[in-house]
């Protein structure tokens, strides 16, 4: 745990970082165990309103250099589509599914579906990522962010050639990609642009 807190700024805004933490890995559980999403603007001013509570709480004179003013942060700039793919072993059908929002205009589209179960997890999340890419196309967002829960996706997408296994849906991402003006995935860590 102490490699997440090196080198980390030295201002008051990583003074909820620790709750951050907490309400991550909370949110995480409750889609574990309960299968429950939870909205992580949610999450994030959870862990800002139990942050300042705990300030509030601690004895006078012992925070007094401390403030704690966080502003929620917004999801990434522009468009942004999230993506998911669930696969069980024991089933034989697994599920795809997207979510995309304009912030500009407020329109959202969601689309799900359920297919032939694929050999791993990971194929389910890129068959996802393929479908959603070519329905954004269809619409004529070319302007686009992926985002998806599942960090392998991201770099398999970014280093193709290590990935043989599924060389043939990757062709068809780089197929759509090529159409995209902008075209970024990401996951909780990696980011991978493409302009």
């Amino acid at each position: 745990m102490a490699h997440l807190f090196w080198n980390l700024p030295d201002n008051d805004d990583m003074l909820i970082f620790p709750w951050l933490l907490c309400f991550i890995w909370k949110a995480r559980n409750y889609k574990v165990f309960s299968n429950t999403d939870q909205d992580p603007r949610e999450v994030l001013d959870s862990a800002i309103t139990e942050a300042r509570a705990w300030a509030a709480a601690q004895p006078a004179g012992e925070m007094d250099n401390v403030r704690i003013d966080i502003s929620a942060t917004q999801p990434p700039c522009g468009e942004w589509c999230q993506i998911d793919g669930a696969w069980k072993e024991s089933e034989t059908r697994a599920g795809l599914g997207w979510y995309n929002l304009d912030p500009e205009s407020g329109s959202v589209l969601v689309g799900a579906c359920n297919l032939r179960r694929g050999l791993s997890p990971l194929q389910t999340e890129l068959e996802a990522l393929v479908w959603a890419m070519q329905i954004m196309l269809v619409y004529n967002k070319r302007r686009m962010q992926f985002q998806t829960d599942c960090t392998e996706l991201v770099k398999m997408v970014s280093t193709p050639t290590a990935w043989p296994a599924f060389e043939t849906l990757l062709e068809e991402v780089e197929k759509c990609r090529r159409k995209f003006q902008t075209f970024q995935a990401f996951s909780s860590t990696p980011v991978i642009n493409w302009s």
